[in-house]
């Protein structure tokens, strides 16, 4: 199943309608997409889930640091829209339901735009070691969000923090 991440604003909301996976294979774009929207201005997230068949730590992280940035400017909300009860459950477990709503329903996205192609696999180093930071921060956002998700995520803390520096020595 091909998986993308499609993108469109509505108002003072901006939309984010997941297809396929939400996965570390599109995270990157959807953080840098978000960045650029906060930057702009726009405070209001509606992340649509009917057609996400699944999310990994990585993406789920990323959603994370979305809401935490709203919660640093003191304005603004994360929802998560057409929420299935396997996502709400991966979702909760994380802790995430602390810091956005999440619903089984809500009103249709608006017509959305691609969020640029799926990457290709990371080839070069530079590409690697920017995949490797991005998952980092993904799974730092994770712990941030809930203390008790440290003790979840630890090994995989010290595997990338590992990986970057090897990536860095290497340079």
């Amino acid at each position: 199943m091909e998986s993308s991440i499609q993108v469109g604003v509505n108002g003072p909301a901006v939309w984010v309608r997941v297809e396929g996976k939400g996965s570390f294979l599109n995270s990157g774009n959807f953080k840098e997409f978000a960045r650029e929207m906060v930057n702009r201005g726009y405070r209001e997230f509606v992340v649509d889930l009917e057609n996400c068949v699944m999310m990994d730590s990585t993406f789920m992280g990323t959603l994370a640091g979305v809401a935490l940035r709203l919660k640093e400017l003191g304005q603004g909300n994360l929802h998560v829209v057409h929420c299935r009860q396997r996502s709400r459950e991966l979702l909760s477990g994380l802790g995430l339901d602390q810091i956005f709503d999440i619903h089984a329903n809500g009103s249709a996205a608006p017509e959305c735009e691609l969020l640029k192609n799926q990457p290709k696999p990371a080839s070069s180093e530079g590409e690697k070691e920017e995949r490797a930071k991005e998952m980092l921060d993904a799974h730092e956002a994770l712990c941030e969000a809930a203390p008790e998700n440290l003790a979840r995520f630890k090994d995989v803390l010290d595997f990338l923090k590992q990986d970057l520096r090897h990536e860095t020595a290497s340079k």
